[in-house]
């Protein structure tokens, strides 16, 4: 059976790299079984709920590589969920309350105080009709509890295999505000529902909401999908990441040059089974996509894990892939460029420095004026292949005598001004023959 499954956030901030684990996981089940994934908004609080940051959230996701396959906001689906609480209201399961937040409260406290758990108590299927219509007289408006069944209601977790919750011990719960308005429960199942979600992939804060919404997918009538619950991405240190704050939201990691790639292998691969490593797109990426391979432990970001892959990953991208946006940096680049100074990126945008580097101008370093003399004199004549290096130090160090980082580190700091760099294998044939005397002259060019 392919796959139909749906990310739901709520569009109160920008998604960041946790949103990305879960809106990954999901994408790329649908991929990998042929199936469809849907970008459901959860925007029904329309105070907290902007469309700058839906629009942010589908750009996110573009960047990343996913092009959902429908696009649904539940602000647009009110009747759906207006016509399933009818029905829910006409057979006994969602059910009139009265009571203030304060008188909740005070219940609550009552109940531990007698060493009771502050589950609802019920008191409102108690209620006539008289009184009823005397609350509202004084007006009251009512919110709409669910009436559990109390009952244990078992799952098998596609991440955390068999799991259950005992509905006996939850309050039934609210999912129709005073002002009409509802809760994420009901427009969520309904949505499941009628989109068809086959499987629900989201983070374990979710699991002891999983009791409540199974029993409401059976009053509804609709079948149940699957659900597997993965770990939270956190912090190094261990704390949760948030919208509201921007942490390391996918808007800034693409601002500071993060490749999506990067993003995706990390989000995906850490706390599983499988290492965290760079792959080269979502299709290799959707191979490994195994939810029961999810740890149960936590899965901890650290961004210095992320700058070592961001730099993998540049590493191994093909020439074709980088040209046309090196061209966006303003680089006119051939492949020998390219596979010259790949390797020394942590950032797409270091390559504009390298190439600054191979066509100056910029100020040389020479340490000892006699041995950069004598590199000088030995320097081969032109056509220079990637084998020129190799050739030109040997003969410098036969006159010389100087081996090693003795050799080396003198030349480089002539040629690029700098003790690190690419390999001048490479390098040197980019710089050329003409330059590399001059700036072994001492010249700034």
């Amino acid at each position: 059976m392919s796959a139909t499954v749906r990310f739901a956030p709520s569009p109160t901030g920008l998604i960041h790299i946790g949103n990305a684990r879960t809106a990954l996981l999901n994408a790329l089940l649908a991929r990998r079984q042929g199936g469809t994934f849907v970008l459901r908004f959860d925007d029904t609080d329309a105070e907290r709920s902007r469309r700058e940051y839906a629009d942010q959230t589908e750009a996110d996701l573009r960047w990343l590589g996913i092009e959902p396959d429908r696009v649904v906001r539940q602000s647009e689906r009110l009747a759906l969920y207006e016509a399933v609480a009818e029905r829910l209201k006409a057979e006994g399961r969602l059910y009139a309350c009265y009571e203030t937040a304060e008188e909740l409260e005070r219940r609550r406290r009552v109940q531990l105080g007698r060493g009771l758990p502050p589950v609802y108590d019920r008191a409102a299927l108690a209620l006539s009709p008289e009184d009823r219509a005397r609350l509202e007289g004084e007006g009251r408006r009512p919110h709409w509890r669910f009436r559990l069944d109390a009952r244990v209601v078992a799952w098998e977790d596609a991440v955390r295999g068999p799991s259950h919750v005992d509905c006996a011990s939850l309050s039934d719960p609210v999912l129709v505000r005073e002002d009409g308005s509802y809760l994420y429960t009901l427009p969520s199942v309904a949505d499941d529902v009628d989109l068809g979600i086959t499987h629900v992939v989201r983070g374990e804060d979710h699991v002891t909401n999983t009791g409540v919404q199974i029993q409401l997918f059976e009053a509804l009538g609709g079948p149940v999908p699957v659900f597997g619950h993965h770990n939270l991405l956190t912090t190094a240190s261990g704390e949760g990441l948030s919208k509201r704050s921007g942490s390391l939201s996918l808007r800034s990691l693409a601002e500071d040059g993060i490749e999506p790639m990067a993003v995706a292998c990390l989000a995906v691969l850490v706390g599983s089974s499988d290492s965290v490593r760079p792959l080269p797109d979502l299709d290799a990426l959707a191979a490994l996509v195994d939810l029961s391979h999810i740890s149960r432990g936590p899965a901890r970001f650290d961004e210095a894990e992320l700058e070592t892959l961001n730099g993998k990953v540049l590493h191994a991208l093909p020439f074709a892939e980088a040209e046309p946006r090196l061209r966006a940096l303003g680089i006119e680049a051939d492949e020998a460029f390219w596979l010259a100074v790949r390797g020394n990126l942590t950032r797409l945008a270091d390559a504009v420095r390298w190439r600054g580097i191979v066509e100056g101008p910029l100020v040389p370093r020479i340490e000892d004026e006699g041995f950069a003399a004598a590199a000088s004199r030995l320097l081969p004549e032109e056509p220079w292949t990637g084998a020129t290096w190799a050739a030109w130090t040997a003969a410098v160090k036969a006159e010389t005598g100087l081996k090693g980082r003795a050799l080396f580190l003198p030349l480089r700091l002539a040629l690029t001004g700098l003790d690190h760099g690419p390999e001048l294998a490479g390098l040197l044939p980019l710089i050329g023959r003409e330059r590399a005397l001059g700036r072994l002259a001492g010249e700034v060019v």
